[in-house]
């Protein structure tokens, strides 16, 4: 787990770190905000389109070399972003990013199910899932300095941003195909009855998920209840994104430094990263998944939209601390329920489809936000819309929960709870 924490730190920070580097890009480049924001979402075009497949090509080549591949092709990509030199450059090296990013977070999800038991799960993606806040934690100073070596050997701060974050990821790659087992029955460090026993439980865990759900590439892919966990992910993803691509800009406007900008947007995904893993832990302990992804989300949009009003910058981080906790706490939970009702090859289908409805929201999302700005002058409209596609996706997760219901008591079999 460490190092399955590690490595999707590098990759999230490689994703949204161009949140930082458009403090100084945009002006040097001079990209508007909806062209910035086209460039943040089109990355989700080349993610989406492939996440699918590259999914389906780990489960046939195993973990371990289709997730280093994954990294070291992303790491070279981040790297020559610092390159950019305007707006057709800036599209290209973002769609080539989500191109070989895909299928590297729901590659994982996949991976952890077979390791970890349904009744540990959103305890351990929520601690995996910790890494984005942490990473945006220790990524936010770490990119306000960067920018501020701005000239060093004639080169910008940003694009010294984009070399110094890419570089991990290439070799966090390499260390994968040295360090990752693809399954338990290859795990040399667990005893003989240990691999036994992990293997059976998660053999008989697999076959339930088939009797309450769906175990078929084409089941997964057309099943109501799979598509709507995809439309509840989107709303989920909206915020995120609008929290990773925007605070910088959002707090930028009240007048301070890049560095000083890097350790305020900190300050909400320090307690994201706590309130992440204490509330997929309690999801564990009781039982319960539903009201453990609708209620956060209802706290996240209303702090959104508390953060709307014109207020003074203690009360803004205060309120975006919020918004930051709601919609992590859900994250971490919310993977517990399609991993329940999907297996095999169904899951790597399924659970690729759901991560590509959800990061739709990356690609229209973004540029939402983008144009939106834009045409007001403020944030405070995008803000209300971030707050309002949260509160949506409480409601959508209450019909999921519905939906389980009906379908155990159609079937006899309860999935998800």
């Amino acid at each position: 787990m460490p190092f399955l924490v590690l490595s999707y730190a590098v990759n999230f920070l490689d994703r949204v770190n161009i949140g930082f580097a458009a403090l100084a890009m945009n002006a040097d480049l001079g990209f508007t905000p909806a062209i910035y924001g086209t460039g943040a979402g089109i990355f989700f075009a080349g993610y989406i389109l492939f996440e699918i497949p590259s999914n389906l090509a780990l489960q046939r080549f195993g973990a371990r070399l289709w997730i280093a591949r994954i990294m070291i092709s992303w790491g070279l990509v981040s790297i020559a972003l610092a390159f950019v030199s305007g707006q057709r450059s800036f599209y290209t090296l973002r769609f080539l990013l989500g191109v070989a990013e895909a299928g590297f977070f729901p590659g994982i999800v996949l991976y952890l199910t077979y390791w970890f038991p349904a009744r540990e799960r959103a305890r351990i993606v929520a601690l995996f899932m910790a890494a984005v806040p942490l990473a945006t934690m220790v990524g936010g100073p770490i990119s306000g300095a960067l920018l501020e070596i701005n000239g060093h050997l004639g080169v910008k701060g940003w694009q010294w941003l984009f070399i110094v974050e890419g570089a991990p990821a290439i070799v966090i790659g390499f260390a994968a195909l040295q360090f990752l087992d693809d399954k338990p029955d290859e795990a040399n460090w667990l005893g003989p009855d240990e691999r036994q026993a992990l293997s059976h439980t998660l053999a008989k865990e697999a076959q339930d998920a088939r009797e309450a759900g769906y175990g078929g590439l084409t089941e997964a892919l057309t099943r109501p209840r799979v598509l709507v966990l995809g439309v509840l992910y989107f709303c989920i993803v909206i915020g995120l994104y609008g929290l990773s691509f925007w605070m910088p800009l959002v707090i930028q406007t009240y007048g301070l430094s890049p560095l000083e900008i890097g350790f305020l947007t900190s300050i909400p995904y320090f307690f994201a990263a706590i309130a992440m893993v204490l509330w997929g832990a309690h999801s564990d302990r009781t039982g319960e998944r539903i009201f453990h992804v609708a209620l956060p989300l209802v706290v996240g949009g209303a702090a959104f939209a508390w953060s709307a009003m014109s207020l003074p910058l203690a009360l803004i981080l205060i309120a975006l601390t919020l918004a930051t906790a709601g919609t992590y706490a859900a994250i971490g939970t919310f993977w517990s329920l399609p991993t329940s009702i999907l297996t095999g090859t169904g899951a790597a289908a399924g659970l690729a489809l759901i991560n590509s409805m959800g990061n739709i929201s990356g690609l229209v999302g973004s540029p939402i936000i983008g144009a939106i700005k834009e045409e007001t002058g403020s944030f405070t409209v995008a803000l209300l819309f971030l707050a309002g596609v949260l509160i949506l996706g409480a409601l959508i997760a209450l019909v999921f929960g519905a939906m389980q219901r009906a379908h155990a008591t159609r079937f006899g079999a309860v999935a998800g709870e």
